[in-house]
């Protein structure tokens, strides 16, 4: 069964870095494209990040390009996302899923709050 866990998620002031991860189970993660979205009260989420099978091509939302990175290693079925000089804005829910349309399987999510 597939399984997703994100964790590294937390309080940090405005400015402030987190690092996030997502735990992959229960399929060959070397093959599947993986991307990140968030999602806060009232919204739907919202696609932040993609990076390829093989972590040679990746995607950003414009509102996080040049702040976040996202990276993978496939050794460890592990998903990252850097996230660097973090904004109120930010404050969201952060989950992973693999980049397939009709893929509806997600993880418990990790909360990141950016408030001072």
């Amino acid at each position: 069964q597939v399984q997703l866990v994100e964790s590294g998620g937390g309080l940090v002031q405005p400015g402030g870095s987190l690092r996030l991860s997502c735990a992959a189970s229960g399929f060959t993660f070397s093959v599947y494209g993986m991307s990140w979205y968030r999602q806060t009260p009232g919204k739907e989420r919202e696609l932040v990040a993609g990076i390829s099978s093989a972590g040679r091509i990746t995607n950003y939302a414009d509102s996080v390009k040049g702040r976040f990175t996202i990276s993978r290693d496939n050794a460890k079925n592990t998903v990252y996302l850097q996230m660097n000089s973090l904004k109120p804005e930010d404050t969201a829910v952060y989950y992973c899923k693999r980049r397939v349309v009709a893929d509806l399987t997600w993880g418990q999510g990790t909360q990141v709050t950016v408030s001072s």
